[in-house]
């Protein structure tokens, strides 16, 4: 059995079988060996962004009638994982880049999806602005408003950890039409990167991934019109609810990656490793927790495909996706701490590429979701589901 045989292979179509291996190749070639500078300067890739367009990578999501591939979601999970796996701060942009795209799939207006999806393919990003202080989990919580004001909306608030914030031509904005009305009385409004009143004011210094863009969005007498509402008025919550089941299977994918990455780093140096005489790979303390991590991302690879096959045969999600986001992260995590361990000093230490994955995994487990929020999901669907049996027992 050849090494790459030991996890687990989905079985893929043959469009996204040929979408893997063109980003697989443009990988190793333009974002591995740039992996280390980002990371060490915390640079964000403009160079990386022409090559998604040169690539169609920009346009993965974006409808064929619009000019993009179109493609499954197993085939973006595929693409993810092999550019996550070259360069993690740039499939995290990847990802990004994707995520912006699908509130405007969802319910965007046939101007908006041309106009900003448009523009995805020409590498503009569309950014989702949910997140504020206070209200990250709890995203019903948000105080950014939308109030009447003339023809339409005043715009004011504040978004925090916005990604490819200042890089991006759109920003998906979400504000209580409704402040009274709960999580009832939120919308999402597309405004343009250069609107008067909106403000990128600060970058985050972050631990890892920092080849991105993360920042804070500042909006002081932002005007929208009804023409700049993606959706639903006062249905926006669902709307991020919908984007986000999308954007954990994507993030899935990027702990995948990551996990694959860590795990060809640990074996490779358990192998080629030598501690009193003998390869470290011939101890057990070294290779059972290596059986673990390749039992457990091939696992992985089953829990995220068959959650992205499962949105592409138009099923809900929201359970699958959970899972798939909760397991991938943490097999992640675990893969990478294993590589550090593996690596010994070496592994402590810049610009071990082990040091590196160790702090790019750690945001996997935080954000589209964190893993608490994850178990919370499930929870509630075990509780549901054992009362929902209850009662048709009963009823019997």
């Amino acid at each position: 059995m050849k090494a790459k045989d030991v996890i687990w292979e989905p079985r893929l179509d043959a469009e996204a079988t040929e979408w893997k291996e063109r980003a697989r190749a443009v990988a190793a070639e333009r974002f591995a060996p740039l992996a280390e500078e980002l990371d060490r300067e915390q640079r964000y890739p403009h160079e990386h962004i022409e090559t998604f367009v040169e690539t169609g990578l920009s346009g993965i999501l974006v409808p064929r009638e619009l000019g993009g591939a179109g493609l499954s979601m197993v085939a973006i999970c595929a693409i993810v994982e092999e550019v996550s796996a070259a360069c993690s701060s740039t499939g995290a942009i990847l990802a990004a880049h994707a995520l912006g795209a699908v509130p405007l799939q969802i319910g965007g207006t046939v101007a908006q999806r041309e106009t900003m999806l448009g523009d995805l393919l020409q590498g503009k990003a569309v950014s989702f602005a949910l997140t504020e202080r206070g209200a990250g989990s709890d995203a019903a919580a948000i105080t950014t408003t939308a109030l009447a004001d003339g023809d339409g909306w005043r715009i004011d608030g504040e978004k925090i950890y916005v990604g490819n914030g200042g890089a991006a031509a759109h920003y998906i904005v979400f504000a209580k039409t409704d402040v009274d009305a709960g999580p009832r009385g939120i919308t999402a409004f597309a405004v343009p990167g250069d609107a008067a009143g909106l403000v990128v004011d600060r970058y985050e210094d972050k631990m890892g991934i920092r080849g991105t863009l993360t920042s804070n969005l500042r909006l002081e007498g932002v005007h929208v019109t009804p023409a700049n509402i993606v959706g639903e008025e006062n249905r926006g919550l669902k709307l991020a609810l919908q984007t986000l089941d999308l954007g954990r299977v994507s993030v899935a994918a990027q702990g995948l990656g990551i996990a694959l990455a860590a795990y060809r780093l640990a074996a490779a140096e358990a192998v080629r490793r030598e501690t009193f005489g003998k390869p470290l790979i011939e101890n057990q303390g070294i290779a059972f927790p290596l059986a673990d991590i390749a039992t457990e991302l091939s696992a992985a690879r089953m829990l995220t495909y068959e959650a992205a096959a499962a949105h592409d045969r138009g099923e809900r999600i929201s359970l699958p996706g959970a899972m798939a986001k909760l397991y991938s992260s943490e097999v992640a995590h675990r893969a990478a701490d294993l590589a550090v361990q593996i690596y010994g000093g070496d592994g402590f230490c810049k610009p071990c590429p082990a040091e590196r994955l160790y702090r790019d995994q750690r945001i996997l487990q935080i954000y589209e979701g964190a893993s608490e929020i994850q178990r919370l999901v499930l929870g509630r669907a075990i509780g549901d589901s054992v009362r929902a049996e209850a009662a048709a027992t009963v009823g019997a």
